[in-house]
């Protein structure tokens, strides 16, 4: 799979998945095997127990600066390096983070390859990559109409995308779709690839198809259907390597098809994770009390859709990073319950690429 610049081996990239899910130990793993290994950037502050955060409140990050820490996304990156050596390895940015442009600048600093966004079009995207012409850029999107947008507002930088994300409404965490959308059978992923791959052969554009997908038998379908490859986050949780505390895989591992729910999320819109005791205390109004501490995205507008939903999704999203079954935000892709034990990252690409 080339994208830019860049060969990877095998035609699979792990989903790039915070707070602190897929970090040094898991994205440096995966491009070691020759896959494409992604660093998340939300709540990198969280990184070697706040080691690089200046100033906490209530013992959590404060803004966005300290939430989305400059220096503890050096530190992930220069210890990834030093699993994966030169491999291609890329960094997944949110476009609804408070301070997106920023951080993508500080992924590239730190030694990104290629950056990858969703959670919102990207339409200025390569305004802050013009320093770094060598970074690969990867817009997520639904449709063909997305990815035509971001052509035609990129056309002002002179810049295509690299490659395209297309994300079917299974995957885990934020979708792109509402949820009545979700559940609609002309958004699944099968149904919305071919458009975007035609789409993309006007501009030579690799398209990955993302969402739901599981094994091998699933990665060849979609490379028949012209895909470049596919991206995959759920299969990695499973993985030793990731860098998620014991008790997220646990929960992840314990789970059954029907506690992998959607979730009215802060962000706009809906989250799928599985359903836990933080999803009750919200049903009984006795969640944590919303502080909006590290201001982390921008469509929460400092809290205000936290409290309509219920829950602050930087604090919660941490609680999982940091074990915390009471009170943690646990994401997974619609396939979660089918975890159902720990293996290494090496015995995963073996499978997913019939080594």
């Amino acid at each position: 799979m080339k994208i830019g610049k860049y060969e990877i081996k095998h035609p699979i990239i792990q989903g790039g998945m915070g707070v602190g899910i897929s970090w040094d130990k898991l994205a440096g793993s995966v491009s070691k095997e020759g896959g494409l290994g992604v660093i998340s950037s939300v709540g990198s502050g969280y990184y070697e127990n706040e080691k690089y955060v200046n100033k906490k409140v209530d013992n959590r990050p404060f803004s966005e600066k300290e939430f989305e820490s400059k220096e503890a996304l050096k530190a992930i990156f220069a210890n990834a390096r030093k699993i994966c050596g030169d491999a291609p390895l890329a960094c997944n940015v949110l476009y609804a983070l408070n301070d997106y442009g920023r951080i993508v600048t500080d992924a590239c600093e730190a030694g990104a390859d290629m950056i990858i966004t969703g959670a919102g079009l990207p339409t200025n995207m390569p305004e802050f990559t013009k320093d770094y012409p060598d970074v690969a850029l990867i817009p997520i999107v639904s449709t063909a109409r997305a990815l035509n947008i971001i052509i035609k507002r990129w056309a002002r930088y002179g810049k295509t995308p690299d490659a395209v994300i297309v994300e079917g409404p299974l995957s885990g965490g934020h979708q792109g779709f509402s949820y009545d959308e979700c559940l609609k059978e002309e958004n699944q992923l099968e149904n919305i690839v071919s458009p975007v791959v035609e789409f993309a052969k006007k501009y030579n554009i690799p398209v990955i198809a993302a969402g739901g997908i599981w094994d091998k038998k699933d990665i060849d379908k979609y490379l028949e259907m012209g895909c470049a490859g596919v991206q995959m986050g759920t299969r990695f949780i499973g993985t030793y390597e990731c860098d998620a505390h014991d008790n997220f895989k646990e929960i992840i591992l314990n789970s059954k098809k029907e506690d992998i729910q959607l979730f009215k999320s802060p962000v706009g819109y809906p989250a799928r994770g599985v359903k836990t005791n933080l999803q009750y205390l919200i049903e009984k109004h006795q969640a944590p009390k919303i502080k909006c501490i590290s201001n982390c995205v921008a469509p929460c507008h400092r809290g205000e859709e936290a409290k309509k939903v219920g829950y602050c999704i930087a604090d919660r999203l941490s609680d999982a990073y940091n074990g915390n079954k009471e009170l943690g935000l646990f994401f997974t892709g619609s396939n979660g319950y089918r975890l159902n034990k720990l293996v290494s990252v090496k015995e995963l690409m073996d499978e997913l690429t019939g080594r």
